[in-house]
């Protein structure tokens, strides 16, 4: 990338905060991360020339929408500052840091805010469930089940099973790293929570079946939750630096970016990818996209990945698809250790949405904040010891709309 946008800072709520049961809902989530964003980066209001806003599920969950406006209704001295909302699904908050680096790279704007925000715990699981199935192709998907989204990854854990053959010890082993490394992460949902010694095998009471390719430990964690992020130009970014007394290479960049896009329905995608290297080819099309714009020659380069795993079989899949491992031998790097801390390529030191939890519209922003926070060394007890470049992977349904950064340090 000619023109690479800086990362300032960013802030991120605590994901196992359920905000209804404090009378609270979207709208105060978006006041506390738009001021622990500001605050986190060192800016007034005044700085700020553009708003990006990412959420799913808000028409469905709360009967809001327009949360673009949100911002300013909350935080009165952003009123008049341009604003939007962007929905696709998982990667929703992706697509409005994709929309903000827009704007900077025309030259519209140098300094814009991008917030991922999301509610889920203000109705019963069940109907949340239910509301998230929007993401899908209603109507369409042909899969007979109660709960559309651990069917849908089921059926991938399946499709994985028939075209290369599937070791759930390996699914399981994803799961119990992402919920160990959610323990060190002081914002993650589950990093209190206590397992069975079971709860990592295919035990029917202490890991039991949800859909058919899919146990419970499988799942990521729907939670509610925000996190923003202020994405700079380079010129603004070496001011502001500067102003505090440090230069460049103490922020993170977004050096380079993918974005494809397929299909709603899942089978779909399936029949079109029979004969190809890869389950998802547009999946691979967007890693691809995202190296050579970055300039690297692919996940060798990476010291890190934060990833989308929505389900352990979507975290499985995106080991060979950014080529860890050849085509359908993901279960090589959970076995040699690689992905683990420590490893030479750590995957999801956040604990990931299984361990981090999973607000949905706030996840592309977490992802790209916990990424920006490795290579700038800030991330504490998830800490890669001498990370420099992270790469991110966010996906919206069933790998419909694909979003990936690789983000580094300037030297």
């Amino acid at each position: 990338m000619s023109n690479p946008v800086y990362v300032l800072g960013g802030y991120q709520t605590d994901f196992a905060k359920v905000w209804s049961r404090n009378g609270q809902d979207i709208s105060d989530m978006t006041r506390e991360s738009t001021l622990g964003t500001l605050a986190a980066c060192q800016l007034e209001p005044a700085q700020i020339e553009s708003i990006h806003v990412g959420n799913a599920f808000g028409e469905i969950q709360r009967q809001q929408a327009h949360l673009g406006a949100m911002v300013a209704q909350m935080v009165p001295e952003l009123w008049g500052v341009p604003a939007m909302r962007h929905e696709g699904a998982c990667a929703s908050s992706s697509l409005g840091i994709l929309s903000a680096m827009a704007e900077i790279e025309a030259g519209r704007y140098d300094c814009v805010l991008v917030l991922g925000v999301e509610e889920f715990k203000n109705v019963p699981g069940d109907i949340a469930s239910q509301n998230q199935n929007a993401a899908a192709w209603q109507g369409h998907e042909g899969i007979d089940c109660k709960f559309m989204w651990p069917a849908v990854f089921g059926l991938l854990a399946q499709e994985y099973d028939r075209r290369y053959g599937l070791d759930r010890r390996y699914l399981n082993r994803i799961a119990e790293i992402n919920y160990t490394n959610a323990k060190r992460n002081p914002l993650a949902q589950t990093r209190k929570w206590n397992h069975d010694p079971l709860a990592f095998t295919d035990d029917d009471e202490a890991n039991p079946v949800i859909e058919p390719g899919t146990r419970r430990q499988d799942c990521g964690q729907i939670t509610d939750g925000a996190c923003g992020v202020v994405l700079a130009s380079a010129r603004f970014a070496q001011e502001h630096a500067r102003r505090h007394g440090h230069g460049l290479e103490k922020l993170a960049r977004i050096a380079g970016w993918g974005h494809r896009n397929a299909g709603l329905r899942l089978k779909d995608k399936i029949e079109r990818s029979a004969g190809a290297d890869y389950v998802f080819p547009h999946l691979r099309q967007a890693l691809e996209d995202t190296w050579r714009r970055a300039g690297v020659p692919g996940v060798q380069a990476m010291d890190g990945i934060e990833t989308h795993d929505c389900f352990t079989t979507t975290e499985y899949m995106a080991i060979d698809h950014l080529g860890l491992t050849p085509p359908g031998q993901s279960w090589q790097a959970v076995e040699d250790g690689r992905i683990a801390p420590g490893g030479s390529c750590p995957i999801n030191m956040s604990g990931g949405l299984i361990g981090c939890g999973h607000p949905v519209g706030a996840t592309g922003t977490r992802l790209l904040l916990d990424a920006a926070r490795q290579v700038t060394g800030q991330a504490g007890e998830c800490q890669i010891d001498g990370a420099r470049r992270l790469q991110t992977l966010n996906i919206g349904g069933s790998c419909a709309t694909v979003v990936s950064f690789v983000v580094d340090r300037q030297d």
